[in-house]
């Protein structure tokens, strides 16, 4: 009996597994489609995206941390904020009393045509959401922390040791 109970504990965690994938697949084509819509790299959408979801959020970010989100080397980065801003996508600014601190905005435009976008599926989602109890949803965001904070985990892990490509010897 308790392996069978061992089981179905398995097979849900598996289904779960597998449903966040099929999630985690269906945003990198919303992503795909929203660069296209915008007639950007998809690279360059991700950055605009988040430097949009940085601001809403009240911090937002520098080229550093945005190399970091986006996983690209600092010339790469500078080299795409360089194309953003020409564009009018995005702003640098010195706000800060530290004049070496820059911190990345978006430009109106870019929010307006991201909540077009991704407005109508941003109230489907509130309404898929909506009938889950408070206490429910509380659950699973901290369950989603929890996987988030492992896969962060495991990736500065793997940073630190250099993968081996399994056709090395």
């Amino acid at each position: 009996m308790e392996e069978a109970v061992r089981d179905d504990v398995a097979q849900q965690r598996e289904r779960l597994m597998e449903s966040l994938r099929i999630y985690g697949g269906h945003y990198a084509e919303l992503s795909r489609r929203f660069a296209a819509w915008l007639g950007l790299h998809s690279t360059d959408a991700t950055a605009v995206l988040e430097i949009a979801a940085a601001e809403e959020r009240g911090t937002p970010l520098s080229p550093a941390r945005l190399s970091e989100r986006i996983p690209l080397s600092t010339g790469a980065t500078t080299a795409l904020l360089n194309r953003l801003e020409a564009a009018g996508h995005i702003t640098r600014a010195r706000e800060h009393s530290d004049r070496r601190i820059v911190t990345l905005h978006s430009g109106v435009h870019i929010q307006e045509r991201a909540d077009e976008f991704f407005g109508p599926l941003a109230h489907r989602l509130d309404a898929a959401m909506s009938p889950y109890p408070p206490q429910f949803l509380e659950q699973v965001e901290a369950f989603m922390a929890d996987l988030n904070a492992t896969m962060d985990s495991h990736l500065t892990e793997q940073d630190a040791v250099a993968p081996r490509s399994p056709h090395t010897p």
